[in-house]
Parts: C-alpha cells; structure tokens; sequence
C-alpha cells in the first residue's frame, strides 16, 4: 500500500487519473450516440447542456462564467442549440445517467470498487463548494445505486470539484481564460481544442501568475481528503489508481 498521504498528496495523485476518466467518458462514442439517440445533441451541445446543465435553466452568461474557459461564442451557440431540445436539468441528468453508463462498462463490481465509494463519498460530501456552483450542481444530482455507476458519478463530482477551484484560482490571480490555457501545460494544443480563434497571446508574461494559480489549486483541490485519515487517503489512491489504470 502507498505511504500515508496528507491531503494535498492524496488530491496530487489522483488528478490526473481522475482527469482523464472525465475526457475518457465525455468522448466515449457510445456516450455520443446515445446523446444523439435520447436526447437529440451531439456534440458541443451535448457537453455544454449536458454539464453546465446542472446549474439549471440559467441566462447562459452565467453557463460562460461557470465553465470559465471556453470562448463565450462558443458555449453560447451550443447552450442556446441545446436548449431549444431539452431543458437543462433534464439533460444533466441524462448526462450524468451516460457517465453512469460509460462506469458500469469499466469498473468492477467487487468489494474494491464498494470500497472505493465508501471514500470517495466522504470525500465529495466533504468538500467546501462556496464559489464552486458546478461543483454543487453536480454533487446535488441523484447518485446511481449501483457501486461502478455510482463511482463514476462520484469520480465526476471530484474532476468538477477541480476544475471549479481552478477556474476560482485562475480569477484570482488576475489571468484570463484564454492566458491562463496557453500558459499551462497544453499550451496552444488546448486553445485550439476550447476553439479560441488565433492568433494566440505569448504564454511567457503570464507564466508566473499561472503558476501562483496551480498553487491555489493544489491547496484547495486537497481539502476535501481531510475527510479521511492519513491510511485512508493512501488506501483510496491506490484503489483508484488501480479502477481507472
């Protein structure tokens, strides 16, 4: 078993893992097929209503400031697309059923991943969600019943948790969305992937700042482990570095 961790460790191993389930979900095909089949969207729609909709039937302003690093043309024309075919809660839920889904097809259902809920739940229902609304908007969606789909919900729910500290560092700091991307680690690759037009701003002069950002983040991304003790956060990361290996 892993050392025991302090909470900033235990939120440092897992990011990247906990990361990547999200991309890998989000993109799954099966996940877009059924989006297109049961709801009608595909694509950035799809992601945008089907995420952000967790806020609930919002002014879409309040989706950009949310998501934070999409260009606002972007996130406006797929919010208003999506919205024009289902309500907003209505296609979270949806989407956090396909999460659900995507889950099952992937995590066991054995005492590891029983396990592995039990502290991933303390962990999500831990977490400090002030200034973190699609944090919040995730966590308060029905939870599947099942260990794998739960887990996945769960494993959201903790890439939310990030991602809305993040984006609260990034503000915090003074850096602009489309700064703070190409002075991070995907630089003008993930400008491109947000569809921020180009040309693209020098990432040298905000280098610092960004830093200064990654910095909030760790502290804040590790809060919620303080739910656990130390032995627990060590068992929790090797479950799931073991689940989404």
């Amino acid at each position: 078993m892993t050392e025991p961790l302090t909470p900033a460790q235990a939120a440092a191993a897992v990011k990247k893992a906990v990361g990547d389930f999200g991309f890998t979900w989000m993109a799954d095909p099966a996940v877009r097929a059924r989006g297109k089949a049961e709801l009608g969207l595909r694509g950035r729609p799809l992601y945008h209503l089907g995420r952000a909709g967790a806020l609930g039937d919002v002014p879409v302003e309040v989706v950009i400031a949310a998501e934070a690093f999409f260009p606002p043309e972007v996130v406006r024309a797929a919010w208003t697309e999506g919205r024009a075919l289902v309500e907003p809660l209505v296609a979270a839920r949806a989407y956090a059923g396909l999460c659900a889904e995507h889950a099952r097809g992937r995590f066991g259902d054995g005492a590891d991943t029983t396990r592995a809920v039990e502290l991933v739940e303390r962990v999500v229902d831990a977490a400090p969600y002030a200034g973190l609304p699609l944090f919040a908007g995730w966590r308060a969606l029905p939870r599947p019943d099942d260990d794998p789909g739960r887990l996945g919900h769960l494993l959201n729910c903790l890439r939310e948790h990030r991602g809305s500290v993040h984006a609260a560092a990034v503000a915090a700091v003074g850096l602009g969305p489309l700064e703070a991307i190409m002075a991070g680690t995907y630089g003008e690759a993930n400008a491109r992937f947000f569809e921020w037009p180009e040309p693209y701003p020098d990432p040298a002069p905000h280098r610092a700042r960004w830093d200064a950002a990654e910095d909030l983040t760790a502290a804040s991304a590790g809060l919620p482990y303080d739910a656990l003790d130390a032995t627990e956060r060590a068992e929790l990361v090797d479950l799931l570095l073991a689940a989404l290996a």
